[in-house]
């Protein structure tokens, strides 16, 4: 009789955040599929957990994921983590699960941790809709694309970010997606845990005070609130309209976006547009 692979979430930081029922089935397990054995090992030592661990990661995916089907066939129980946080989102894992499906084998999720909910729930941006993107492009071309695709979304959008990156993105943020609600969620159940809120542009100039930016990120990224305008111009005479009282062209796309919850991106396109 086949075994069965367990999906166990483990906590983002804090370890007292790990369930009664993830330590359970750790300790039941004959197998811990880890993305980093020494990573897990640090968890188990910590809970007095003793059972083999063998590494699962995106560079040996397709051979370990034969490797454990195999055991879990031969009836041995899986335990499948991640370095921290539920399994699969953002993290490897979807080979094996996969896999397991196909092979008739039962997939029992032990729920738990996750960045995403945990920085959404006190972030202070809408919850009842939300998009999570896993991490941004790298390169800011590819950046903007991405965000220009989800600029239109009536939801909360969620992405990881890079420390060393995070700056550039709230610049492409700010000017793909205009005045927009942020909030940086900083080593969320962590020591110094913080919650930076305000426009990409604010959370900008706090973060490049400090001498450097460390920790993991989950950057939350508010819908456009609707503008309490009753300016019924067409944006390019408004454009013009500033213009003639005298506000360089610059300053008066700025205005006109700010007023109308627009991209300033998108204010320059309407007044070049042939």
């Amino acid at each position: 009789m086949s075994g069965t692979l367990y999906v166990v979430a483990t906590p983002i930081g804090n370890l007292e955040d790990i369930t009664l029922r993830a330590l359970r089935t750790l300790r039941e397990a004959d197998w811990i599929a880890c993305e980093d054995t020494r990573q897990t090992r640090k968890l188990l030592d910590h809970f007095g957990i003793s059972k083999p661990a063998v590494s699962y990661h995106e560079h040996n995916e397709a051979a370990r994921s034969a490797e454990l089907i195999a055991k879990i066939e031969g009836g041995a129980n899986v335990a499948l983590v991640s370095d921290a946080g539920t399994p699969l989102i953002s993290d490897p894992g979807y080979r094996v699960v996969q896999s397991a499906i196909a092979a008739g084998i039962p997939v029992v999720p032990i729920p738990g941790p996750s960045a995403i909910v945990t920085a959404l729930s006190a972030a202070g941006l809408p919850t009842d809709s939300f998009r999570f993107c896993g991490f941004l492009p790298p390169k800011s071309t590819q950046r903007k694309k991405l965000l220009e695709q989800f600029r239109g979304d009536s939801g909360t959008l969620i992405v990881y970010e890079t420390p060393h990156r995070i700056l550039d993105a709230l610049d492409d943020i700010t000017e793909v997606m205009g005045d927009r609600p942020v909030v940086v969620a900083r080593e969320v159940t962590k020591l110094h845990e913080e919650f930076l809120r305000g426009s990409a542009a604010e959370v900008k100039a706090s973060l490049a005070k400090r001498p450097s930016v460390k920790g993991e990120i989950t950057l939350l990224i508010g819908k456009s609130a609707q503008p309490d305008v009753d300016d019924e111009r067409p944006v390019e005479q408004a454009v013009r309209d500033y213009e003639a009282d005298g506000l360089p062209r610059m300053d008066a796309i700025k205005r006109v976006a700010k007023e109308r919850g627009l991209s300033k991106r998108d204010v320059y396109r309407l007044t070049t547009e042939d």
